[in-house]
């Protein structure tokens, strides 16, 4: 199974030995992870994740215990960052939890790192998956540091909406303020604002999309 599947994500998988195929193969395991468990509470080198189902969230956490949402990752998403013993340069830590019930392929950190050392293309293919992630890391930041509470809001719900298909986004205050790295009380005083402007409503357990233009218009 790991085979197949590693063939579809790994672009060097073919280029590698047939032993190197096998040990990354004997040294990966399938795991299910319930909704809230943590994975990687970024001090030991959990591995390289792949998602097959469900959602992985990643941040990073203040010595207050104030948390802040890098990005998400879904079924296909791969998770380098929770390899520190792979990547040498990542010396931040990184904390990942699953946000609903998951299931991943795990490969073991050291099995990974070495068989990056005997092969360029692996570890060529480790960092460009790295740096593609922190192109979504700096836009978080730029969003928290520059962007106002409403852009960010409606750059928000328009990208749930696009990613999901759907104008209803199914997350609570609290769960859109986690992601945002913001406080819930502030995420709901912008809902009420953009409830009154005809913008979104309330929905059960959500909001829903009512004005998507005006919405735009917001975010751009």
């Amino acid at each position: 199974m790991f085979d197949t599947v590693y063939g579809e994500i790994f672009p060097f998988w073919k280029t590698i030995s047939d032993a190197d195929r096998d040990y990354i193969c004997q040294n990966s395991h399938l795991i299910t992870y319930p909704k809230g468990k943590n994975i990687h509470n970024g001090e030991e080198c959990s591995g390289v994740i792949l998602v097959r189902s469900g959602s992985l969230r990643l941040y990073i956490m203040s010595d207050e215990g104030k948390d802040i949402t890098l990005y998400r990752l879904h079924r296909g998403d791969l998770c380098m960052l929770s390899a520190s013993c792979v990547l040498d340069a990542v010396t931040f830590d990184v904390f990942v939890d699953a946000e609903e019930d998951s299931q991943c392929c795990v490969v073991s950190g050291p099995a990974f790192a070495a068989v990056s050392e005997r092969n360029p293309d692996v570890r060529i293919f480790a960092l460009e998956t790295a740096v593609s992630r922190f192109s979504d890391v700096m836009w978080v930041m730029q969003q928290i540091l520059f962007m106002s509470m409403d852009k960010r809001l409606a750059i928000f719900l328009l990208d749930e909406s696009a990613r999901t298909g759907s104008d209803t986004i199914k997350l609570t205050h609290g769960q859109i303020a986690r992601y945002m790295g913001s406080a819930r009380e502030v995420v709901s005083r912008m809902l009420k604002y953009f409830a009154s402007e005809g913008i979104v409503e309330g929905a059960r357990g959500g909001v829903t999309i009512l004005d998507k233009e005006r919405l735009r218009r917001l975010a751009f």
